[in-house]
């Protein structure tokens, strides 16, 4: 029932920059873990960034230095700030929650996705 809205994608030039959005439903305080993922065409899905509700993060080496994971409890919002993009790069993103709701059951979300291209 959980709800994650994405925003930001759109087309832009190598070397270029954009922010997505991931708002919430609900309060991403309760959320144990949010991330990106992306799937570019013909290509498995992979994960990009993740933060924790404690703040930690990791990235795809691919990303590293050029990307910034980052997360607004009040706005219920986490964000994806790219930098330094180039065509490799594109893909539809997906907004990803976990959500720890016992030791045996655990939920996962996902926003609708949305198209990041860039042109060389």
């Amino acid at each position: 029932q959980v709800q994650l809205v994405e925003s930001g994608g759109g087309l832009v030039q190598a070397g270029g920059s954009l922010r997505l959005s991931c708002t919430a439903s609900i309060s991403i305080f309760s959320i144990n873990a949010m991330g990106w993922y992306r799937q570019a065409t013909g290509k498995q899905p992979e994960l990009v960034a993740r933060i924790t509700s404690g703040g930690s993060t990791n990235y795809a080496d691919s990303v590293k230095g050029r990307f910034t994971i980052s997360r607004d409890n009040a706005k219920n919002t986490v964000y994806l700030q790219m930098t330094s993009l180039a065509p490799e790069d594109t893909a539809v993103y997906y907004c990803n929650g976990e959500r720890t709701v016992s030791t045996m059951a655990a939920h996962a979300y996902w926003g609708q996705g949305t198209q990041v291209t860039v042109s060389s």
